[in-house]
């Protein structure tokens, strides 16, 4: 066997940098450091370097393949090997295709856990932030009966130990409700940053035992996080019954769709949100471990603060992808802004994007409906721009996205979203929001059936205030349908 050494380097800075690296052998055996520590998650099997590795590989030609993040181009060689005593050294130069916090873009992930499995968490929560090349990674406290999450260990707030100028790595919680009844999300799962001490119950009902009740609702949980200052953000594609409720209360401030990973197109809940005229700007994350290049881009007007990072999300200033970048302005507004159009006037809106896969279609969405789509039928279709003029007829929101048939190396298919600017068309109703407003007032009402009749609670007066609380969000509903 000979030995092969390798040197993992920005050449932008000169700086070795973290990575994900592939050896393949001759006969396509996996290659690595006695050591390693792999990635987990699906797709191609790697394991993680600090920037150095040192490993055995006979005869022959193996092939190597080196990522970092999702801004630098993927590196792939070949080394061959004569000789068992030879002795390989390889500098592997990573280039950006793409500068995002240059241009005051940073990307973090706002929901990660390690399961019970884990063995080494410290190690792997040094690597994570690193190797995905995220400005922000949120791990977050979370428990229930079955499980016993190695991230549990972790105290709230900034983990000095592992933060650096680069790379902010906070704890926050994941407070959440399932029912008995095939493990359902009940009320629904939802996300704290930020926050300063722990939300009691950080789970309720089944998650916790047999006969823990299905109380309290998860929106006074919210509150108790926004009192804190901290940021509320809603898990897995808005499922949960309570959902729209909270929304419609006002007690979210984001929603993360597709964590932990995305399968198939799932906007329905949240476009529903945005009919109904709720703003509800677009996050993401990974969920187990991370197990998918999920992120969510914020834009901080500059350099990164974690304060900043913050501040974009509320205000609506994001982007959601697992790779391709993507921006939206309408009438020179970016996401999260409110445009003032006359019913029956028109918007102009600009599109940009790039990717280092080819994108197969870009957007734009126009309350829940794409009003313009571009195909490139290209395979090296890895920028560009589109332009359209948009007619507005009532309040509503205008987005963008785009797909590629094309898998990354955790064997997931290429996305992008844009979070929604806002129109103000002088109070004029959509038919977008009657039609979402209805879908939801269904739904609260089936929801209402479940606490009255399935429903576990220690009194009636408990029944009540949750039967209460989704009144509430259905009167407002309600008045939406009108």
């Amino acid at each position: 066997m000979a030995k092969l050494t390798g040197k993992i380097i920005d050449p932008t800075t000169g700086a070795t940098v973290q990575a994900r690296v592939q050896v393949l052998s001759p006969n396509g055996l996996q290659l690595a450091p006695e050591d390693a520590m792999w990635k987990v998650g699906t797709g191609e099997p790697f394991f993680y370097s600090n920037g150095d590795f040192s490993l055995d590989v006979p005869r022959g030609h193996s092939r190597i393949t080196v990522e970092r993040g999702t801004e630098y181009r993927p590196w792939t060689g070949t080394v061959s090997v004569d000789h068992a005593s030879e002795t390989l050294a390889l500098d592997i130069e990573l280039e950006r295709w793409a500068d995002l916090p240059d241009r005051g873009w940073h990307p973090g992930n706002t929901h990660i856990h390690y399961d019970e499995k884990e063995e080494k968490p410290d190690e792997r929560l040094r690597y994570d932030s690193r190797v995905e090349d995220l400005r922000m990674t949120a791990i977050s406290i979370l428990r229930r009966w079955d499980l016993n999450y190695a991230t549990n260990k972790y105290p709230l707030g900034v983990l000095n130990d592992y933060t650096d100028t680069h790379h902010h790595v906070q704890v926050g919680e994941e407070n959440r409700h399932n029912d008995k009844d095939g493990w359902s999300r009940g009320y629904g799962h939802v996300m704290f940053l930020n926050i300063r001490n722990i939300v009691a119950p950080i789970s309720r009902g089944a998650l916790i035992d047999t006969f823990d009740p299905d109380y309290p609702p998860l929106s006074w949980a919210c509150d108790d996080a926004r009192d804190q200052d901290g940021l509320v953000i809603w898990c897995h594609n808005g499922q949960g019954m309570e959902a729209p409720i909270a929304a419609a209360l006002g007690k979210v401030d984001a929603i993360n769709l597709f964590d932990p990973y995305w399968n198939d197109v799932e906007y329905d809940i949240w476009y529903r949100m945005l009919n109904c005229g709720i703003k509800m700007p677009a996050s993401t994350g990974s969920d187990w471990f991370v197990c998918s290049a999920n992120r969510i881009y914020s834009q901080t007007g500059g350099a990164f603060s974690y304060d900043d990072w913050l501040a974009g999300i509320k205000r609506g200033e994001t982007f959601i992808t697992n790779g391709p970048a993507i921006s939206i302005s309408v009438d020179d507004s970016p996401p999260g802004s409110t445009v003032q159009v006359s019913a029956g006037g028109t918007t102009h809106v600009k599109v940009d994007w790039s990717s280092h896969y080819s994108v197969d279609t870009i957007e734009i969405v126009q309350d829940g409906s794409v009003v313009k789509r571009v195909s490139t039928d290209a395979s090296n279709a890895t920028a560009g721009s589109l332009e359209a003029d948009i007619q507005v007829g009532a309040d509503g929101w205008i987005a963008a996205r785009l797909g590629s048939t094309q898998r990354d190396s955790f064997a997931q298919a290429l996305w992008a979203h844009t979070s929604a600017v806002y129109i103000d068309a002088g109070g004029k109703k959509s038919d977008a929001q009657a039609a979402s407003a209805a879908l939801f007032v269904r739904d609260i009402e089936d929801s209402m059936v479940w606490v009255k009749t399935k429903g576990r609670f220690y009194t009636d007066a408990q029944r009540a205030e949750v039967v209460d609380l989704f009144g509430q969000g259905l009167d407002v509903y309600k008045g939406l349908m009108r």
